[in-house]
């Protein structure tokens, strides 16, 4: 029985110990994919908050006092030019227009008079000048009271969309006083902040002269179906936000851009020689990025980087890595900082044509 023992003993010790070696020599065999950053031409979609306006937004006021006699448009109507939308009634510049025609007849029947005296050398060089000069006033008083009793009929400058009613018939308005805003909606101005330094990169860019495309995404997280086009640039910088505002022009044949609306400017930036790993090679500690490379000893380091920008599975690297770096691709969890690992190093254009990666 005691041989028995001791043959059981030994057997459970063979087995286990045959376990651990086989164990720790799976761990040595393990190997690990490697590979190095690769540097590309490539570029990225940034977005920028921004306020589209019309192409031509304006107020319309009243120009008269008086009492608003008509309203011939509706809150929200589209109207053409020349088309009459409010009208002041015109009793009282009616009258002055009246007036005035009456003093410019008599004054001149009286210049008539006079020049016909001045002819038969009656009356003075000078007295006929004066009929002249009396006759030329009256006639401006008349293209006066033609000019207010105009502006009694107010027209649409331009063909646009009218805002909310500020007045109601009846009402009596004094001069100046705003009677609604119209727009101009055939085109849209859309301005958005850009900071000074990619303010730099772009108006040093070679493509500098070329007008760049950009695209809008609106409130419904929607693309707008026109292209814009970059036009403007203003001419100084906010001191207190460091930007400043760029301005990009869309067409709006469907009328779905207003005046006021926000949303987001969608414009592609070049990245030239930009240094890209694989997202998946990345991982973070309190909101920092690490990656493990592994040095000339073959064992792992944990080192921070800084991602200056984000790829579809890729990360643009700015800081913290080398193109000559070896960077562990797989089995992040499964290492640690200073543990030395047998590995397998991939050259990162083979890497990479396993990703969808969009570059230039």
């Amino acid at each position: 029985m005691r041989r028995f023992s001791i043959f059981i003993g030994l057997f459970v010790a063979l087995s286990y110990t045959s376990c651990e070696s086989k164990k720790h020599e799976n761990k040595e065999e393990t190997k690990y994919l490697v590979s190095s950053p690769i540097q590309k031409d490539t570029s990225i979609t940034k977005d920028y908050v921004c306020q589209i306006h019309s192409i031509r937004h304006i107020e319309l006021r009243a120009l008269e006092k008086g009492y608003l006699q008509h309203i011939y448009v509706d809150e929200g109507q589209h109207v053409k030019k020349g088309q009459q939308m409010f009208h002041i009634m015109p009793n009282v510049y009616e009258a002055d227009l009246q007036k005035a025609k009456a003093e410019a007849e008599v004054a001149e029947i009286e210049y008539k008079n006079t020049k016909l005296l001045a002819d038969g050398d009656v009356v003075s060089a000078n007295e006929l000048a004066m009929a002249k000069a009396e006759y030329d006033r009256a006639k401006a008083e008349v293209s006066l009271a033609e000019t207010h009793l105009g502006f009694t009929d107010i027209r649409a400058p331009f063909d646009g969309i009218m805002d909310h009613l500020e007045a109601r018939e009846g009402s009596l308005l004094d001069e100046g006083e705003l009677l609604t805003n119209l727009s101009d909606n055939s085109k849209m101005w859309v301005y958005f902040n850009v900071p000074e330094s990619e303010y730099l990169d772009y108006i040093i860019s070679a493509k500098k002269d070329e007008k760049q495309e950009v695209e809008l995404l609106m409130a419904n997280n929607k693309k707008f179906n026109q292209p814009g086009v970059v036009e403007t640039i203003e001419g100084e910088f906010n001191h207190e936000t460091g930007n400043i505002a760029f301005r990009a022009t869309f067409s709006n044949p469907d009328g779905i851009l207003r005046h006021g609306e926000t949303g987001s400017i969608l414009m592609r930036v070049p990245l030239d020689k930009a240094m890209l790993i694989p997202q998946k090679a990345t991982f973070e500690v309190l909101d920092k990025k690490y990656v493990f490379v592994i040095d000339e000893n073959d064992t792992v380091q944990q080192r921070e980087i800084e991602v200056g920008a984000e790829l579809p599975h890729l990360f643009v690297v700015e800081k913290g890595l080398s193109l000559n770096d070896k960077v562990l691709l797989e089995g992040i969890r499964m290492v640690k900082s200073g543990e030395k690992i047998h590995y397998e190093f991939e050259k990162p254009e083979s890497i990479l044509s396993n990703l969808e990666l969009y570059t230039e």
